[in-house]
C-alpha cells in the first residue's frame, strides 16, 4: 500500500481502475464467481463499501472517506498478495440470487445443479410437491441442500459431508435460511451413515478434478479444501462410489443427479452400458447427468 494510492485515489471509479490494474499485473486467476479483473474489482469494491452489488453507476464518482480508502486498498492488496478467492475475503458466495456464508473450510460454491434446482428439475420431476426425501451428497457449505429444500417444499433434505468443518459452515447457512429441521447435516463418508435411508432425489456435486488437473491448479484453488477437489487419477473415484451404491438409497421412481465437470467422455467410457441423460445448463450439456433408479446397477 503506497502513500500515493492513499492520497491520489479519490472516487469509486479511481479504486476500481486501480484494482483492475493491480489484478492484471499480479496475474490473478478468476473462477470463483467472476471470470475477469473488472467484475472482481467491482464486486470487491461494492461489497467493501456496503453498497448494492447490482448498482454501480450511481456511485462511480462518489468521493471516499479516508477509512474507506484504507479498506479498499487492504482488500485489493490481500487479493493480490495472498491469492485468496474473493469469496474467502468477503465470506459470501452467490448461486443465482441466493447468498451463502463461506470460508476456507468449504469449497467456494459453484455448481450447474443450482440452475437446474431453480427450475425444480423440470421435466424430470413431474410434481415438486411429491418429493419428500432428498439427499445432497458432498454438501460442503450446504448450498445445494438448501436450494433443494427451497425447490421442493415438502422435502426433508439430508446434507452429507465427510468434513465436520464443512458441516459447521452448512449448519450456519441452514440456520440463515430458517431451514433447521428440514435440512439435516449428516457426517458420513459417502453413504456409510445412511443405512436404511431412501430418497426420492439424490444430488451430488462431488470432487471430480483429475490428478493432472489438480497438479496444475492455480493458487486461488489451492486455498480450497483438497478433499473437495481431487478424485483419483481420472477424477471419477467418488462418482464410482455414487454409481455403485445409489440404487439401494433411491425409491423405485427416484432419480440421481450428479455433476462431473469435464469428465463426460471418461465417464461414458468407464460405464458404457449406463443410459446417462445429460442435462442442459447454461454451459451446455456436458457437465451434469441424470439417471433413474431403474437405470442403476443393483
Amino acid at each position: 500500500m503506497t502513500v500515493s494510492a492513499k492520497t491520489e485515489l479519490i472516487t469509486v471509479r479511481d479504486f476500481i481502475r486501480y484494482a483492475v490494474s493491480r489484478f492484471n499485473a499480479a496475474g490473478l486467476f478468476f473462477g470463483h464467481g467472476s471470470d475477469n479483473a473488472w467484475d472482481e474489482a467491482v464486486y470487491l469494491t461494492l461489497h467493501t463499501l456496503h453498497l448494492p452489488l447490482d448498482r454501480l453507476e450511481p456511485f462511480l464518482d462518489a468521493r471516499l472517506l479516508p477509512e474507506e480508502r484504507v479498506a479498499l486498498l487492504d482488500i485489493t492488496t490481500r487479493r493480490c498478495q495472498d491469492r485468496l478467492p474473493a469469496a474467502y475475503l468477503t465470506h459470501e458466495a452467490w448461486l443465482g440470487e441466493h447468498r451463502f456464508y463461506v470460508d476456507d473450510r468449504v469449497i467456494v460454491p459453484r455448481s450447474f445443479i443450482a440452475e437446474l434446482l431453480d427450475e425444480q428439475l423440470t421435466p424430470w420431476i413431474d410434481d415438486p410437491w411429491a418429493v419428500e426425501n432428498a439427499l445432497d451428497l458432498c454438501t460442503g457449505s450446504g448450498c445445494l441442500a438448501i436450494l433443494t429444500a427451497l425447490a421442493f417444499p415438502n422435502a426433508t433434505v439430508d446434507a452429507v459431508d465427510l468434513s465436520k468443518e464443512a458441516l459447521q459452515v452448512a449448519e450456519r447457512n441452514i440456520a440463515d435460511y430458517h431451514l433447521v429441521g428440514r435440512v439435516r447435516p449428516v457426517h458420513s463418508d459417502a453413504f456409510t451413515a445412511l443405512a436404511g435411508r431412501k430418497y426420492d432425489l439424490i444430488i451430488s456435486n462431488p470432487p471430480y478434478v483429475d490428478a493432472q488437473a489438480v497438479a496444475a491448479l492455480p493458487p486461488e484453488y489451492r486455498h480450497e479444501p483438497e478433499m473437495a477437489l481431487g478424485s483419483g487419477d481420472d477424477g471419477l473415484d467418488f462418482t464410482r462410489i455414487i454409481l455403485a451404491k445409489a440404487k439401494k438409497h433411491l425409491n423405485a421412481d427416484g432419480i440421481l443427479v450428479v455433476e462431473i465437470g469435464h469428465n463426460r467422455d471418461a465417464l461414458e467410457t468407464a460405464f458404457p452400458t449406463l443410459p446417462f441423460t445429460w442435462l442442459d445448463t447454461a454451459a451446455g450439456d456436458e457437465y451434469v447427468f441424470m439417471l433413474r433408479a431403474s437405470d442403476l446397477p443393483d
